[in-house]
This record gives structure tokens, sequence and C-alpha cells, in this order.
């Protein structure tokens, strides 16, 4: 199968399997993220098809949803491309991203070794931030059941995957323990500038949350 087909059928297969997911992880998450990694691996010079097939296939399988198993995505990422005979250096390469692209918590570094995965990264982060970040971080929140705020409850930044894992705050945490990170978290120019527009946005929301929390505003 030809790249351009094999993109063309995966999106369809990602598109079928995450739709109508409520919890800000679904297709048009992943639609995103794949439309952002485009941009930006053309601005950076990134392998095309690697990063669209890492973008597409990027959360088939998140550990969320997986009982904390973050090998479950490269696996079903693996034996998709397989089944559909792509080239065992793009396989690898795919599935390589996938598993090491994630946010695993305030003190776990993330490095990325090639330019297609600084790139999708930088993608799925973005779409973690701003006005749609927000968005998405209270979808999430409601679909774990977790409060939306409660003041006497600190942010935690977590230094190990397991303990970011166990995480049951409330969702105006998340901010502080992830989200806000981010902006500094970013790989590519592009990112960069991207990031910051849609931090200031969060910075702003949340100085309205607390004005409004406090009845102030």
């Amino acid at each position: 199968m030809n790249t351009e087909n094999l993109i063309n059928k995966t999106r369809l297969h990602v598109e079928k399997e995450m739709t109508g997911d409520g919890s800000g992880h679904d297709w048009w998450h992943v639609f995103r993220v794949w439309s952002i990694a485009r941009k930006l691996g053309q601005a950076e010079r990134a392998d095309p098809a690697t990063v669209e097939l890492s973008a597409l296939l990027h959360d088939i399988a998140d550990w969320k949803f997986n009982d904390g198993d973050d090998s479950a995505g490269p696996k079903q990422a693996d034996e998709w491309l397989r089944a559909n005979s792509a080239e065992p250096k793009l396989i690898d390469d795919v599935c390589e991203i996938i598993s090491t692209l994630s946010f695993k918590g305030a003190g776990v570094a993330t490095p990325m070794r090639t330019i297609e995965g600084k790139v999708v990264q930088d993608a799925d982060r973005l779409d973690a931030i701003g006005a749609v970040g927000i968005a998405r971080t209270f979808a999430y929140g409601g679909h774990k059941n977790r409060l939306m705020y409660h003041p006497d409850e600190s942010p935690v930044l977590h230094q190990s995957f397991d303990d970011y894992k166990k995480n049951t705050g409330h969702t105006i945490n998340h901010f502080h323990e992830k989200l806000l990170l981010l902006k500094d978290r970013m790989n590519t120019d592009s990112a960069k500038r991207v990031a910051e527009k849609r931090h200031l946005f969060m910075e702003d929301y949340l100085d309205q949350f607390f004005k409004e929390w406090n009845g102030n505003a």
C-alpha cells in the first residue's frame, strides 16, 4: 500500500474507532493534532508520512483508558501498520513517537529523539492548552467524575509517571500540574509562538475563574 493510501485508510480507521468519545480524547482531538502536526512538520521539514501517521494513531489506545497501560497504544499502532503493509522503519518510527510523546508528570522529562517526534508532541500539547485545552480539561474531569475545584486541595507537581497516573485531583489543579507547564516544553519555534498566545489565554481564564469563585466579578 502506498503512503497516501495508508494515511487515508488510517484516518478512516481512527475516526471510526474514536468518534463519540466525551472525554476530550475523541476523533476531533486527533483531527486537530493531525492538522497542527502537518503544519508544524512542513515548517520543520519533517518526514510527512511519519508525522501524519503518528498524529493519527497517537491516542488510538491512550493509557488513561487502558488501565494505565502505556504500551497499549504503541501495540495497537504496530498491529494496524503491519496489517496494512507499512515499511518496517516507518512502523518503528511511528511506534517510538507514540510511546514517548505523552506528558508523564511535572518532574518527568519526555524528550523526543527525532524532529518528527518533536512535531507530533508539540501538536498534541498545543491541543491541550488555550480555549480548546480548557474545554478538553473540563470534559475529562467530568468524564472522571472529578470536582471542578476545591480550595483546600493544592496542586501536586508529580515526580514520577506512576504518581501522575494515580492523580485524582480536581480539574483546576490540572492547570498547574500540567497545562501551564507546557508552554516551556515546546520543541519547535513554530509551536512556541502559538503556545505563548494560548498560555496567556489560560492565565486570563484562571484569573477570571477565581474572581468569580470568590464573588468578586
